[in-house]
């Protein structure tokens, strides 16, 4: 899943956000930078490229995504972490990071309470999360192709996780209640650009937990077909474009 997730999804989905959060973390000219969620590294490599003074310490809950980032940006110290969990001393670091994985977290403000705890004084938390899923044209396109091979009860992971953290409101107050102060919150809409719908859709059903729930529910080559059916007939047999929408959060310890 790693590998199809890297291959198909983070060149299109992930990459230009990474370079716009990068750009914004080099702005604070960190020294010490934690990453949360880091997955396969696309954050860490900007990071380490564009603050190339800053030590940057990248973490994942999944040992399989921390494996394959140690071998995409080897310059990063890689760690297995639990983010509720954070195996770090206090005030360790000047600037936390997060790319799209605030959403995973089971509990945010106790997530967010250990994020301020290994923050200096002063030290700022820095992340984004997805708006709803109808502001992300690809995975519109995609959802669509899920009802339409799912017509009873179909896989709605989208829609609930990467996507069900989309109130700025309660992201707001879910940091306040760990104790930080906001200092910026902004809505940001980038271009996706991907080479075709048939990798998209293979990037989608192969690389993301969605696997499970195809491979657990029937045909998945048949299920594949009728994705990529619907996504070319939304967005066009490629190379496509496509509006992506999140929000980006600075607040400070």
């Amino acid at each position: 899943m790693p590998a199809a997730y890297e291959r198909y999804l983070v060149p299109v989905v992930f990459q230009p956000f990474a370079e716009d959060l990068t750009a914004r973390a080099a702005a604070l000219d960190p020294r010490h930078i934690l990453e949360l969620a880091a997955g396969t590294g696309v954050l860490t490599s900007e990071l380490l490229a564009t603050a190339p003074s800053a030590e940057v310490t990248a973490t994942d809950l999944n040992e399989t995504m921390v494996a394959l980032g140690a071998t995409r940006a080897p310059g990063a110290a890689w760690r297995q972490a639990d983010a509720q969990q954070l195996p770090f001393p206090d005030a360790s670091f000047d600037l936390v990071v997060c790319q799209f994985g605030v959403m995973f977290f089971p509990d945010r403000v106790a997530a967010f309470t250990e994020v301020r705890r290994v923050l200096a004084p002063g030290g700022r938390f820095l992340f984004n999360t997805w708006a709803p899923l109808a502001t992300h044209g690809f995975e519109v396109a995609l959802q669509a192709g899920l009802e339409r091979a799912f017509p009873v009860d179909p896989p709605r992971f989208f829609a609930t996780v990467p996507h069900g953290y989309a109130d700025p409101t309660l992201v707001t107050d879910d940091l306040t209640a760990a104790g930080f102060t906001v200092e910026d919150q902004l809505e940001l809409t980038l271009q996706g650009r991907a080479p075709s719908t048939a990798d998209l859709a293979t990037g989608y059903l192969t690389g993301t937990p969605v696997r499970a729930a195809v491979e657990d529910r029937g045909d998945a080559p048949a299920v594949r077909a009728t994705v990529i059916e619907e996504m070319t007939a939304r967005l066009g047999p490629g190379p496509v474009t496509a509006p992506m929408t999140a929000y980006v959060f600075r607040a400070a310890a």
